[in-house]
């Protein structure tokens, strides 16, 4: 008989309900961008990397009165057990669509008219979550840029699998669970950004889901300020010596 992937108090890797998986979240990994950061979720882990303001190539698509932001999801072809096809794919684009989205409240466009911020947003590991490390591997690289913005955008899932409402969807409680929530929130406006759920459920039963979500979201927020904190303590650091 296949295990059940949630018991009645514990999930099977052994967290709580409102519990997420270990979380790291680092800002500078890359040389060639202007601004890149990492973000995992357990094993699902996302890297980021920004490009700009630049200037709009084609020229017709740029705006005279603020940047255009651009992002690019992918999964790499190693992320899953199985091969993933190189290229764009319907997810993928939807997935850079709601991305996209979820940040731009947050970005100071109207600073870099006439220009364009690139964001490219690669998935190394997937084991469920995967929009919401990429959002919040995006943002963190945005801040490691410098690009002006508001507040940082976070994001988490939530979900109901076998009858409980569980924080952070993970493995094969994403595939064999009943509901799956991914939520962007803007702390500082209290804003959802991001709201999309797959399943069905009462509306009593969605309005604990988001609840959750918004709980992970808040604890995500400290460790996103916690590593940009430790990036430029270090940077600083270093300047002393």
């Amino acid at each position: 008989m296949k295990e059940s992937k949630v018991k009645d108090e514990k999930r099977v890797d052994g967290r709580d309900f409102d519990e997420t998986r270990p979380i790291e979240a680092k800002a500078g990994i890359l040389h060639r961008a202007q601004g890149s950061a990492m973000f995992k979720f357990g094993s699902t882990m996302a890297i980021a990397g920004v490009f700009g303001p630049r200037k709009v190539f084609p020229k017709h698509k740029e705006k005279a009165e603020r940047a255009i932001l651009r992002t690019d999801y992918r999964m790499a072809p190693f992320s899953t057990k199985e091969r993933s096809r190189p290229g764009p794919s319907r997810r993928s684009t939807e997935i850079s669509f709601v991305t996209r989205n979820a940040i731009l409240p947050v970005i100071v466009t109207e600073d870099f008219p006439k220009t364009s911020i690139d964001v490219v947003v690669e998935v190394l590991q997937a084991d469920a979550s995967t929009r919401c490390c990429g959002i919040n591997a995006a943002v963190l690289a945005l801040a490691d840029a410098g690009v002006p913005m508001r507040d940082l955008v976070v994001s988490c899932s939530a979900g109901k699998v076998n009858g409980k409402i569980i924080l952070d969807i993970a493995g094969e409680e994403d595939t064999e669970g009943e509901v799956d929530m991914p939520v962007a929130w803007y702390p500082k406006r209290k804003e959802i950004t991001l709201l999309q759920m797959d399943g069905i459920v009462t509306p009593g039963e969605a309005k604990e889901i988001l609840h959750l979500a918004l709980k992970g979201c808040e604890r995500i927020y400290k460790d996103m300020q916690e590593s940009l904190r430790s990036k430029y303590t270090i940077e600083e650091s270093k300047g002393d010596v």
